[in-house]
Formats: C-alpha cells, sequence, structure tokens
C-alpha cells in the first residue's frame, strides 16, 4: 500500500543529501534530464506536487495566471523568468520530462484517490524572493535568458572600476533591472548574495538578448564637493560604501535620482587612479541651476 511506501521512505527522506535543499529550490532539480522515480516522487506532499509538475514548464518560462499561487510561487524564484514568447506546454518539454510529468500526474491521482495528502512527505520549500521592490526610478526588470554572467563595471567601459574585487558579474539566472544604453553598455542593478545591490553596466557583448531600453542622456557638470562623503553603489538597501571622497573634491554630476524619501546624486570622479561613479546623497555636490537639465523621478 502507498501509505506503508511512505512511511518507509521516511528515514531515506532524511538521509537526502544537504544539496536537496539548496538554495536554487527547483523540487526536482534535475527532472529536465533524468527520469524520476515513482519513491521520489512519494516523498513529496500532494500540493507540493502539484508545482513540481507545473515547474516543469516554468523552466522555459511558461506564464502564470497573474496574482494567483503558480504565478506568485515561480516569480519568487531566482530562476525563473517569464517569457513572453512561451511557444506551448506542447513545444517545450523533452522525453524525459513528458515521463516525469505523466509519473507526477499520476501520483498525485493515487493519493487522490486514497483521500490523502500524503501529510508526511516533503511539503513546499520556501524561496527567496530576490526582487528589488523598489528599484530606482528608471530601472525595469528585464529578461535574459538563463546561463548568462554579465561583467559589470562601474561606468560604460572597461576602464571603470569593477566591484568585487574586480570579478563583480551579474548572472541572467537572477533578476536583473535596467535603466538603458550608453556608448553600448546597459546600465543595469541586481541584487547581491549579501542582500544589498549593485549598480554598474554591461557590455552588450555579454548577453544575446535584445534589450529595448532608451539611450541615456547624463549631464556631465563638473562640481567641487560640498562636505567629507561617502560613495555608494547600493542606494537602495544596503548603502554600502565604495569610496571616501574630502570636501573640495571635483566631481562630474551625472544625474539625480529621487528614491522614497531620498534624493541621491549620481556622480563620477577618480579614486586612487581608477574612473569610479556611484551616488552621494542630496546636499553633497555644491548647487547649480537644474531648469535645463532632466532629472530623473
Amino acid at each position: 500500500m502507498k501509505v506503508k511506501r511512505v512511511l518507509a521512505l521516511l528515514l531515506l527522506v532524511t538521509l537526502l543529501p544537504l544539496w536537496a535543499f539548496a538554495a536554487n529550490q527547483y523540487i526536482f532539480p534535475d527532472s529536465n534530464r533524468r527520469r524520476l522515480t515513482e519513491e521520489e516522487v512519494w516523498a513529496w506532499q500532494y500540493d507540493a506536487l502539484g508545482y513540481a509538475f507545473n515547474e516543469l514548464f516554468a523552466r522555459y518560462g511558461r506564464p502564470f495566471v497573474a496574482g494567483q499561487k503558480y504565478d506568485l510561487y515561480f516569480n519568487a524564484q531566482t530562476w525563473y523568468k517569464s517569457d513572453p514568447y512561451y511557444p506551448g506546454d506542447g513545444k517545450v518539454l523533452n522525453n524525459t520530462e513528458w515521463h516525469n510529468y505523466s509519473l507526477i500526474k499520476s501520483v498525485r491521482a493515487q493519493m487522490k484517490a486514497m483521500g490523502t495528502t500524503n501529510p508526511q512527505g516533503k511539503p513546499l520549500p520556501k524561496v527567496h524572493d530576490d526582487r528589488i521592490t523598489s528599484p530606482l526610478p528608471g530601472f525595469v526588470e528585464t529578461y535574459f535568458k538563463p546561463n548568462q554572467r554579465l561583467q559589470v563595471y562601474d561606468g560604460p567601459g572597461t576602464q571603470y572600476r569593477r566591484g568585487a574585487d574586480g570579478k563583480a558579474i551579474a548572472s541572467t539566472n537572477g533578476r536583473i533591472y535596467a535603466a538603458g544604453w550608453e556608448s553600448g553598455w546597459l546600465m543595469v542593478m541586481y541584487e547581491l548574495n549579501s542582500g544589498g545591490v549593485r549598480v554598474g553596466f554591461a557590455s552588450s557583448r555579454d548577453f544575446t538578448d535584445k534589450v529595448d531600453l532608451p539611450m541615456l542622456n547624463f549631464s556631465r557638470v563638473a562640481v567641487p564637493l560640498l562636505a567629507h562623503t561617502q560613495v555608494t553603489e547600493d542606494p537602495v538597501r544596503a548603502l554600502t560604501p565604495i569610496a571616501t571622497l574630502s570636501a573640495g573634491t571635483s566631481v562630474t554630476w551625472l544625474n539625480r535620482y529621487y528614491h522614497r524619501n531620498t534624493t541621491w546624486d549620481y556622480i563620477e570622479f577618480t579614486y586612487d587612479g581608477v574612473i569610479m561613479r556611484g551616488f552621494v546623497p542630496d546636499g553633497t555636490v555644491t548647487p547649480f541651476y537644474e531648469m535645463d537639465i532632466e532629472i530623473a523621478k
């Protein structure tokens, strides 16, 4: 009887390797390339299996009904990207995935016929939602094909500082928000493993997607700093400093951003011989006439 099999599997479940519960949050991480067994599927609760067979299609960007449970769950996944050009359920799965889809549906049907939700099984995993709920004005979540790694610099070129000790990378398996183009580079914002965010630029050579966003039209006004201040690449969450500048330092003012109740001036400057860009609090740069300068709101 299946219920007895479930009880027999409890010890097996507790001995599964830790990677089975890793942060990628796939219910069946390799269901796209390996045939699942009936025992594996019975190790999960009834409700979780509903997400498991939808996960097969979600890998390919299947859109779900907005605001409903599958939409909310998969949109909270770092690996999920809703594909506006999704070709349809019948065109995306390989033979292995169709086998797993049928198996999961069959086990759920058995559970339903037995009148059990399989409460001893594993529940739906909790996920880390990496959405940036309040990005800077002008930044929009942008779709990229998965498994691409974008090298990120402070500005539009390799002559600018690159964060993370020269290793800053934005993975397209996570969310990327973009604002527009400058000199063939895309201005992006993405979440860091620390929970903060980074604003920088990625070269169009690093990704294959067509990103239809406008050209950025930054002003370039030379101004001195009014006060000793720290510069951050994260004006949204952690405010982590990347440089400390003294009063009187000459910088190039690029734009002004209003985020919640805070105003940030976006500047370019040279620090220890390296060109950098970042954000400083309102009132840090010398006031100047702004009537002819477009401000980001």
